[in-house]
C-alpha cells in the first residue's frame, strides 16, 4: 500500500469515527434523554447517576469512559487504548455541545417514536465506529478483560452487564419505561448488526448442469467473475459432473440466473447469501492476467 492510499484510508477512518460518535451523542440528546428511556452500557450508568445525584449525563459519561480506558490500558495494553481514545472524548464532548446548543428542545413527546429512533440512531452510529476497527470504549471494555483473563465469552458478559445496568435504573423508572428500554436495547443491537453488514454481503451460487463449460465461459466473459469447478457425483444415478461455484454481488444474481437458464433451462442452482467475502475481486483488486 502506497502512502497516498494509507493517508486516504486514515482520513476516511477518522471521519467515520467522528461522524459515528457525533450521531451517537445526537441520538442520546434528541431521543433517549427526552423520553427518559433506560439504556445499557456506559450511557445507562450515566443516566442512573443523573437521576440519583443530578450530575450531568455528559460529565458522568466522561468519568466512566476514562475509568474504563485506564482499566483497559492496564489489562489490555496500549494498542487497544489507541482505538478507544477517540470515543472516550468525542461522545461526552459532542453530548455537552448538543446539550448547550439544543437546551430543552424536544423533537417529539411520543415515547414509541423516541424508542425507535433512539435504537436506530445508537445502533447505526456504533456500527459506523466499529466498522473502522475502532472501539467505542466504555462498558465494552470489562467483557474484553473477562475474556482475556477468564475466557468468559464476550457476548455473555456484555449482555449480563447490560441487564445489571437496566436493573440499576429500575427503581426510579416506571415499568412502561423499562419495557421501552428493553425494546431500545434490542433495536440498537439489530441496527448495529445490520450496519456492520452493509456493503459486505455477497451471493454465493452453486450450479449443477450438463453444460458446465458453457456456463463457466459465460460467467467469466459476461459477469467478469471468477468460478471454481468442483467434481461432483449424483447421489442416485452416480453420474459424474462438474459443479460451478462462484461468488457474485447481490445485484448480479438476476443477470446470472438469466445467463444460466438461457444456456441450460434444466440446470440446478443453489443460491446462498454470505455475510462477508475476502479475496481478489472483493476485498482486493483483481489481478490482470
Amino acid at each position: 500500500m502506497n502512502d497516498d492510499l494509507r493517508m486516504n484510508w486514515s482520513v476516511r477512518s477518522i471521519a467515520a469515527i467522528f461522524l459515528g460518535n457525533v450521531l451517537y451523542a445526537l441520538a442520546v440528546k434528541v431521543f433517549l434523554l427526552p423520553a427518559n428511556l433506560v439504556s445499557g452500557g456506559a450511557t445507562g450508568i450515566a443516566l442512573a447517576a443523573n437521576h440519583l445525584t443530578g450530575v450531568s449525563v455528559s460529565g458522568f459519561l466522561f468519568l466512566v469512559n476514562m475509568s474504563m480506558l485506564i482499566l483497559g490500558l492496564i489489562v489490555l495494553g496500549k494498542a487497544f487504548v489507541a482505538t478507544t481514545l477517540a470515543s472516550t472524548f468525542l461522545i461526552p464532548a459532542a453530548l455537552e455541545v448538543f446539550d448547550r446548543l439544543l437546551g430543552d428542545f424536544v423533537l417529539t413527546d411520543d415515547i414509541l417514536l423516541c424508542t425507535l429512533f433512539a435504537g436506530l440512531g445508537v445502533g447505526v452510529s456504533l456500527g459506523i465506529v466499529i466498522r473502522t476497527g475502532a472501539s467505542t470504549g466504555g462498558m465494552d471494555i470489562p467483557p474484553l478483560i473477562l475474556y482475556k483473563c477468564f475466557r468468559v465469552p464476550v457476548s455473555v458478559s456484555l449482555y449480563a452487564f447490560d441487564v445489571c445496568i437496566l436493573l440499576l435504573q429500575a427503581p426510579f423508572q416506571e415499568a412502561e419505561n423499562i419495557l421501552y428500554g428493553i425494546v431500545f436495547v434490542l433495536l440498537s443491537a439489530i441496527a448495529l448488526d445490520k450496519t456492520m453488514m452493509i456493503g459486505t454481503t455477497q451471493t454465493e451460487v452453486k450450479i449443477m448442469s450438463g453444460k458446465s463449460e458453457e456456463i463457466r465461459e459465460a460467467i467469466l466473459k459476461q459477469l467478469d467473475r471468477g468460478v471454481t469447478l468442483l467434481n461432483a457425483e449424483g447421489g442416485y444415478l452416480h453420474d459424474k459432473s462438474q459443479m460451478i461455484f462462484s461468488v457474485i454481488s447481490n445485484r448480479e444474481l438476476f443477470k446470472l440466473e438469466k445467463i444460466v437458464h438461457g444456456i441450460d433451462p434444466a440446470s440446478f442452482m443453489v443460491v446462498t447469501r454470505v455475510s462477508e467475502v475476502k479475496g481478489r475481486g472483493f476485498s482486493m483488486d483483481k489481478r490482470a492476467l
